[in-house]
């Protein structure tokens, strides 16, 4: 029994921070974990800009409401679902993926949460656990399913080394210069052939 794990934002999606540095024309949002391998170093810079500029909730959602699948993403979606099964582990939030999340079709998501005040400025957030996405990978494996993962950051390395497949996606050159041992994709044809290939479909 075989199963896929993909990243989000890099892979099905464009980058929600960085629609929201080009809405708000806040160029310091615009860095993400192809950028930063520290998650949590990651987030406090990005809340303290959001709060510094007045940037709640609302004005994020604006920005994700304009925003669509990469080209091809739901047919790729479509495709591994009538294959295998296809859970998604992002460090996004459910406050920004759930719009999104139907022009997929609304696979299965695992991520994490925000912390909203009243006034919707975002003061927190909550991790479902560090690490979930290598903690999920095993989880899985531990339950006898052949495990493929692929994603396009620095915090999808664990994931991906944690899989019986890793597979590459569109990465920074520093991210598959350092790693070679992963195959790097750069269109979802691609990916889905190396998928098919190493798990046999």
């Amino acid at each position: 029994m075989n199963l896929v794990c993909l990243d989000l934002e890099g892979v099905l999606l464009p980058e929600i921070w960085i629609a929201t540095a080009e809405k708000t024309g806040i160029p310091e949002l615009r860095r993400t974990t192809r950028d930063e391998p520290d998650y949590n170093k990651l987030m406090r810079y990005r809340l303290e800009i959001l709060n510094s500029h007045g940037i709640t909730i609302h004005h994020i959602q604006e920005a994700i409401g304009e925003l669509n699948p990469l080209p091809g993403a739901r047919d790729f979606v479509d495709w591994l679902i009538a294959k295998t099964r296809l859970i998604i582990l992002s460090d996004t939030f459910a406050e920004f993926a759930h719009p999104l999340m139907e022009q997929l079709g609304f696979p299965t998501l695992f991520c994490h949460n925000l912390v909203i005040d009243e006034c919707g400025r975002i003061v927190d957030y909550q991790l479902r656990q560090q690490d979930q996405k290598r903690r999920a990978v095993l989880a899985l494996k531990s339950l006898n399913f052949e495990v493929l993962a692929a994603g396009d950051s620095y915090n999808d390395l664990t994931m991906l080394q944690s899989a019986d497949h890793g597979v590459l996606f569109r990465p920074p050159e520093s991210l598959s210069g350092e790693y070679p041992e992963f195959p790097v994709t750069q269109t979802h044809h691609e990916l889905r052939e190396q998928i098919a290939a190493l798990l046999s479909l």
